[in-house]
């Protein structure tokens, strides 16, 4: 055979896995053995002491079987759906304000800088912000009555769904308006323009040109806010004073209870219910070819 015609190595065919190595190391150790780790966990055994490593499906019969845990997976499902439509409506509509009617780039970012700034304090702090003004002496009861509104306050602003959904609203909207913000700016303005030409009112121009067009930072949004709500504890377990549940919440407190295997079977089921409607997502808009 001629030596010509022989394969030879080069460095340079290894280049692009070179580069990508330390990424993948980076993934393999904090992302990818810990989610193996905790599907392996889901299937030991465990007592009010200890954990015993076995092959049990006990801790996923339990979870399937149980009218609790179904009734915590409604509840979960049902805030993330209400906190979607809320911070879509609220996330489209500053975005479309924002980038349609704002025409000078430094009021927008001053804008941005607006809705930025109380992410700069904790969430937990911004959380409890709301107790003092939602409760029953609170700013808003006190407010209502004092305008003549209604003649004694108002039970249902505090430790209710109605608190956990208005805080989530307001933890998550931003995740929302962004994306959709840099989409909106992508849209080439001739196309609004060759549309208002053709004899297209607004509301047409926005139905067939604009949100078709925003459907990349639509999807996005949704990605982030339903995986941030899906995956919370701590806000239902803060605004709802006990009385209303979440997965995240309910992994908790198995956890703290040392029921290990169980909170680790809970988390298995709850990665492969958001990864599902994150791929049910990605099938509806095709984010490779918006982006």
């Amino acid at each position: 055979m001629d030596a010509a015609a022989k394969p030879r190595f080069r460095l340079g065919d290894f280049t692009a896995y070179l580069q990508a190595l330390p990424l993948g190391l980076v993934l393999t150790v904090f992302l990818v053995v810990p989610i193996l780790t905790i599907v392996v966990v889901s299937f030991w055994d465990y007592d009010s002491v200890q954990v015993y490593p076995d092959f049990l499906l006990t801790n996923y019969v339990d979870l399937v079987t149980s009218n609790v845990t179904w009734v915590t997976y409604l509840n979960t499902l049902k805030y993330a759906l209400l906190v979607w439509v809320f911070t879509l409506g609220i996330g489209f509509t500053v975005a479309y304000f924002v980038a349609f009617y704002v025409r000078s780039a430094v009021a927008q970012s001053a804008l941005f800088l607006i809705c930025t700034i109380p992410f700069l304090t904790s969430n937990i702090i911004r959380m409890i912000s709301w107790i003092p003004f939602l409760g029953r002496n609170g700013i808003l009861n006190q407010a209502l009555q004092g305008a003549g509104l209604t003649d004694h306050p108002l039970e249902f602003l505090l430790f209710s769904d109605f608190s956990v959904v208005l805080t989530f609203v307001y933890l998550y909207a931003q995740f929302m308006v962004v994306p959709i913000f840099n989409s909106m700016m992508r849209i080439d303005r001739n196309l609004i323009e060759a549309a208002r030409d053709a004899g297209a009112n607004g509301f047409q121009i926005l139905v067939n040109v604009i949100i078709p067009l925003s459907k990349s930072g639509i999807l996005i949004g949704t990605i982030f806010v339903v995986t941030l709500v899906m995956g919370d504890f701590i806000t239902v377990r803060l605004m709802s004073g006990g009385q209303s549940a979440s997965v995240g919440l309910m992994i908790a407190n198995e956890i703290s209870l040392l029921q290990y295997p169980a909170a680790a079977a809970n988390a298995v089921v709850l990665l492969v219910i958001v990864l599902l409607m994150v791929a049910a997502m990605l099938k509806v808009v095709d984010i490779r070819k918006e982006l």
